[in-house]
């Protein structure tokens, strides 16, 4: 076999056991999930607190119910970092509406907070998509969440739902227990052609073109139904990365804003399309079932040094009274 191919084929095998040790630590005994209600999610917080050590960045930061003062700082890698100065994304705009608020995780970078209004401001015209209903975007000061993602750690990653938004606003209950829509068939290799339809292709294309945006993650399926249709347009699909789950909602990822000396940036994603023999891997045995794995969770000597000050920092008082 050619030596690039058997690289090629370690670096996805070494994707898969990292993905899966990810899912392990934060999910703990039970599976968190961005569907999760607020009953479930506040069982999975519990079942996770109680086997976490005291110095267990989990622990520290998803503690924390307000943002550190000072400017807006995105501190170290996606998945190993935290954040300073975190602004939050008003529950309610003209074209969006926050989802599980009981999560208290729409604090995020105001520059992510800024394109997340700024698209949503777009999509109606550019993709005839009514508005963006707004999944996790990240704590009030970064860092390893207690439940569902192993990444969402400095502010740059927001979830957005695959439910188009409703014309009425939703009472907060309806946020905290209602789900998205599942856009995959039960096998895993399609998507489900009952749900699926062109205003999908049109969304995922308008998010991608914005310049800002690094990365969309979202499941093989939809990254495989993207390509099909995707017409000769196709410099966008290099932004859309096959990622395990992501069936009901995507996760759109930044770059780094400029000022911040301590963000570090992920490459670039690779030439190309992303259709090809990297897209086929995701549909193989490997891929459709890793392994299990076990490590121990992140601790707050893990993370960037700045992460400490910004985990011991006092809220302000208007922070305190919960005010953004």
């Amino acid at each position: 076999m050619h030596r690039g191919l058997v690289t090629r084929r370690q670096a996805m095998l070494a994707a898969a056991a990292a993905a899966t040790i990810i899912a392990l630590v934060l999910l703990g005994a039970g599976r968190a999930a961005a569907q999760d209600t607020a009953a479930e999610e506040a069982a999975h917080r519990a079942a996770v607190l109680a086997r976490l050590p005291p110095d267990a960045a989990q622990r520290v930061f998803g503690l924390e119910t307000a943002p550190a003062p000072g400017p807006a700082l995105a501190i170290g890698s996606y998945e190993r970092g935290c954040l300073e100065g975190a602004v939050a994304l008003p529950a309610d705009g003209p074209n969006w509406q926050v989802m599980r608020p009981s999560r208290n995780r729409a604090w995020g970078h105001p520059a992510l907070i800024a394109l997340i209004e700024k698209l949503a401001a777009e999509i109606p015209s550019a993709a005839g998509w009514p508005g963006f209903l707004i999944g996790d975007i990240a704590q009030p000061r970064g860092g390893p969440m207690l439940t569902g993602h192993g990444s969402h750690q400095i502010g740059l990653d927001v979830d957005i739902w695959l439910r188009p938004m409703p014309n009425g606003r939703l009472s907060a209950i309806e946020r905290d227990e209602m789900s998205s829509i599942d856009l995959v068939a039960a096998d895993g290799q399609h998507v489900d052609p009952r749900r699926w339809n062109a205003s999908y292709l049109a969304m995922y294309r308008a998010v991608a073109a914005d310049p800002e945006v690094a990365r969309i993650f979202v499941n093989p399926a939809i990254k495989r139904q993207l390509c099909r249709e995707a017409g000769t347009d196709r410099a966008w699909l290099a932004k859309i990365r096959p990622w395990w789950g992501h069936k009901t909602h995507f996760h759109m990822r930044i770059v780094c804003p400029a000022g911040d000396p301590e963000c570090h940036d992920q490459a670039p994603p690779p030439a190309g399309d992303g259709c090809g023999k990297e897209l086929a891997w995701w549909f193989t045995p490997q891929a459709l079932h890793p392994p299990p794995a076990h490590v121990k969770p992140l601790l707050l000597n893990n993370l960037p040094r700045a992460c400490r000050a910004v985990a011991d920092a006092p809220a302000t008082a208007m922070a305190r009274r919960g005010l953004p």
